[in-house]
């Protein structure tokens, strides 16, 4: 089975040796995303809310990449710096998922890869056909 990696034109290009996400026949991994924006800044430093925002902007990036929706994905990790931010966060996937809710991890963690990061998520989609 051949691997298509992607890095979505919309998405600021990764910083490391990873791409945005890997499409392995039906199924879409998106490597975690936070809150670039498509300028490369941070949106909504110290607002949790704002960042879920732009990081569910991030993961629909890739999922529209792939010909996939937020109905298709069926797992997501989901880092926190602090355990105060979950709520704001689940407003906002419920907006993004409507109904349609994965599979869930969630954890907190020390730190992101920059210090006014809040949160980061992951996702797996399974395509359609």
């Amino acid at each position: 089975m051949a691997l298509e990696r992607m890095n979505p034109s919309e998405l600021v290009p990764p910083s490391g040796p990873f791409v945005n996400a890997v499409r392995a026949g039906k199924l879409l991994f998106i490597s975690g995303q936070v809150a670039y924006g498509p300028d490369g800044e941070i949106v909504g430093v110290g607002d949790p809310e704002a960042q879920a925002v732009q990081v569910m902007e991030n993961v629909g990036a890739n999922l529209r990449a792939a010909g996939a929706s937020f109905a298709d994905v069926t797992k997501v990790t989901v880092f926190l710096t602090d355990m105060a931010y979950r709520a704001a966060v689940a407003g906002v996937r419920e907006r993004y998922f409507a109904g349609a809710n994965p599979a869930s991890t969630l954890v907190q963690v020390g730190a992101l890869v920059h210090p006014d990061l809040l949160l980061e998520i992951e996702a797996i989609a399974v395509l359609p056909d």
